[in-house]
This record gives structure tokens, sequence and C-alpha cells, in this order.
């Protein structure tokens, strides 16, 4: 990133700043300013369990004020490595632990206005137990075959981008 970026805050909220950047123009040329969302970045997780179906969960959500289908994901913690992450938010929100992990290669989630880098694993052997969901939250696991999600998305009934876009590169990584 170039070094003479300037920021100016605008809003600081508990998960994300918003701040108003100085984009380096060229010499002459007038100051170009962009409002950035700056994010410490998330993990997604594509739990696979034994016989092949995928652990998707319906989640409310406020903000496009409907119940999205999507796959288990949640913001790094201050310091917290993506993986350890990853394997939080697995069993605080579908109750799933995994016995072996892989990561697959991650991506922005709306770089022009966005700093969020989505990283994305996949979860294998997986054992059942009791979700450890945050207050407020409501959601419902959905266990579904490999094939009827990406049926899914492709019938435009998965709306979440980072669920499409886990759901493709995983689904592109399989193919011969």
């Amino acid at each position: 990133m170039p070094e003479n970026l300037e920021d100016r805050l605008l809003l600081e909220t508990a998960r994300f700043r918003v701040v108003e950047r100085a984009q380096p123009t060229p010499p002459g040329q007038p100051r170009v300013a962009r409002q950035v969302v700056l994010h410490p970045g998330a993990a997604v997780i594509l739990p696979i369990l034994d016989d092949g179906r995928i652990c998707l969960i319906r989640n409310l959500r406020v903000a496009v004020e409907k119940t999205l289908i999507e796959l288990p994901a949640g913001t790094l913690d201050p310091g917290e490595a993506p993986l350890v992450t990853a394997q939080r938010e697995l069993q605080e929100e579908t109750g799933y632990t995994a016995a072996k992990w892989q990561e697959l290669p991650g991506f922005f989630m709306s770089p022009g206005i966005l700093n969020e880098r989505m990283h994305v694993f996949v979860a294998e052997g997986l054992s059942a137990g009791d979700p450890a969901r945050e207050a407020g939250e409501q959601i419902e696991n959905l266990l579904l075959p490999a094939e009827e999600a990406i049926a899914m998305a492709q019938r435009g009934e998965i709306e979440d981008a980072k669920t499409l876009a886990t759901l493709l590169m995983w689904n592109l990584s399989r193919t011969p």
C-alpha cells in the first residue's frame, strides 16, 4: 500500500472503523478522497460431514431484513489467527468441531469500499456438539448434500457473497 495515504476518522464501532482516505494522485492533480470501511477480517468455514453433506446455516441478517442461507463465519478478534477464528465460529454457530482443516485462497469482500479479507477454510472430521451462539443470533443448521447446495447457489437461493465464493472455489478444487 502506498505510504502517503492519509486517513481521517469518521466513525469507530466495536467491529470496524470508517475513515476518509486521501487517494494518491499525480502531482498537480486535485486531491481525491474516498470513504473506506476498515475491518479486521473474517473467516468463513465450509463444514463437510462424513457422509458428504455440507453444514450451512439459516441466519437472520438485520441489514438486509431477511434470513439468509450462509456458511458459518465470523470476525477475527484482535491478534487472533484466522484458523483460530474459524475453529471458534464453527463451534459457536453450529456446535460442530473439526479434526481436519484445509485453507483455501482468501478474497476481499467488497474492495471498492471495504478492506475486509475473508479467510476460507474447509472443515472435515466433524463432531457434533452444542452451539454457543451470541445473544440475539437467530441461527439454524441446514445440512444439505453438496450438489444441492451448489444447485441452490445456481438458482439464486443463496445470496450471501462469502458463501457463493467459497462454494465455487471448493467445487472447482474438487473437480478434475
